[in-house]
């Protein structure tokens, strides 16, 4: 049996995973853009913006309505919500393990300033006496 969640959060993952599908999420959050203001600063016929489109509808990012000949687009980030919390679990696991090696350094930096002797002051050597400057010949 397939896992639904994991199915879209693969397909949310996927979308974002091309920076043209990135850029035009971007655009969209901005507001509703048709398919030919999606794709003209990326340089792109309407076919290829149409299949980035059709990539980010998958994911549930983008939703398409047809006004007559007009397709507007916008933005749905309720998905990347499932995105952000599978990104935090590991964010939280990352942080618990840093803070354990964190403390580990610690406690191994204190062992070794409790095993070490007290350092000795630093003798002073005696200045050494310097002769009297000569006034230069004139």
């Amino acid at each position: 049996m397939v896992d639904y969640s994991s199915q879209r959060l693969d397909a949310v993952f996927q979308a974002l995973a091309d920076p043209t599908r990135r850029a035009m999420l971007r655009q969209l959050a901005g507001g509703e853009r048709n398919v030919g203001e999606l794709a003209s600063p990326h340089d792109m016929t309407l076919a290829a913006a149409s299949k980035h489109i059709k990539a980010l509808e998958r994911a549930g990012l983008v939703r398409r309505e047809v006004r007559g000949r007009i397709h507007v687009c916008r933005l749905d980030a309720e998905p990347l919500h499932g995105g952000f919390e599978w990104l935090r679990h590991y964010e939280r696991f990352w942080n618990h393990r840093l803070d354990d090696l964190e403390a580990l350094l610690r406690a191994e930096d204190d062992a070794k300033r409790e095993a070490e002797p007290p350092a000795k002051p630093a003798k002073k050597k005696p200045a050494s006496p310097r002769p009297p400057r000569r006034k230069p010949r004139s």
